[in-house]
């Protein structure tokens, strides 16, 4: 196995990267222009996963049929448990089902709102920044989040990357963070699951991200459809895949490999993880076909 995810002699197989990001939520590229980005980058399927929002949907599926991109179209949830932040990718989802869409808006509608209290607490400590600035970087109908806050502030010279201010400002420990809405995980993986799409936990050891993550969690979201575990990320180490690894023997769980890439928010790179196409096939077959993966 590589580290990667992929066998060793995987070159003949396509490349599938089933975790990414566009300026529908907090990437940079267009979905038009990420799905440019993979092609380039040597991907044939691609998944589009922004946060909490459907609405880069259409514009990628576009791009892929002219850059012969297959195209998975998927959603990443943000879920709280317990003071820790999961993540869940669902794939295949039914974009019209009106439980998954109304959760989804809500949790849109509680990001804009967290995003301006934290802004206006950053400023009382003097940090140069207001809430139009912030604005400003959010793209029409993108879910607002704090990778905008940082896009401000390197919009107005305070810093250069976005890495500088979750580390100054915006991690989960700093005395600006403030909560937002977000659904329990088990009730997440229901959601999916009844809008015919297949669950998997996005990054899910990832220390900053999914640290309240235990064993006992990810049993009972077995139990409401959870489908796989995304063990094969830039933030895993080898211990981490091999306790995803060891939860998949346990429950029947898929493993994927994906970038999450984000575009010039993140120093992510396209394919730099990848999901094996016998996965792939999984996920599909696990779906209910009301969203089907575009061929290119």
């Amino acid at each position: 196995m590589t580290p990667t995810g992929r066998p060793a002699d995987a070159g003949a197989r396509p490349v599938i990267d089933l975790h990414t990001h566009s300026s529908a939520s907090d990437g940079t590229d267009t979905p038009a222009e990420l799905v440019a980005a993979a092609a380039a980058a040597g991907v044939e399927v691609l998944a589009i996963t922004d946060h909490d929002t459907v609405a880069g949907w259409d514009e990628a599926a576009e791009a892929a049929a002219r850059h012969g991109v297959a195209l998975v179209r998927g959603i990443e949830i943000s879920c709280a448990w317990r003071h820790s932040s999961i993540h869940l990718l669902g794939y295949l989802t039914d974009p019209d089902d009106p439980p998954l869409m109304a959760e989804l808006a809500r949790a849109r509608s509680s990001r804009s709102t967290r995003l301006a209290r934290m802004v206006s607490l950053m400023a009382a400590d003097g940090i140069p920044l207001t809430y139009a600035e912030v604005l400003a970087q959010v793209a029409p109908g993108a879910t607002p989040g704090r990778p905008h806050i940082a896009d401000a502030l390197i919009a107005n010279g305070t810093i250069r990357h976005r890495d500088e201010a979750f580390r100054e400002w915006l991690g989960d420990d700093s005395r600006y963070y403030v909560g937002h809405y977000a659904p329990e995980p088990v009730r997440a993986v229901e959601l999916v699951r009844a809008a015919g799409g297949v669950p998997v936990i996005a990054h899910p050891f990832t220390r900053t991200r999914s640290g309240g993550l235990d064993d006992t969690l990810v049993e009972r979201m077995c139990e409401a459809g959870l489908a796989g575990l995304e063990a094969y990320h830039r933030d895993h180490g080898q211990a981490e895949v091999a306790r995803a690894t060891g939860l998949a023997d346990r429950f029947g769980l898929l493993l994927t490999g994906s970038s999450d890439y984000h575009g010039k928010g993140k120093r992510n790179r396209l394919a730099e993880n990848t999901t094996r196409p016998e996965v792939l096939d999984a996920v599909v077959a696990a779906s209910s076909g009301v969203t089907e993966v575009l061929s290119p």
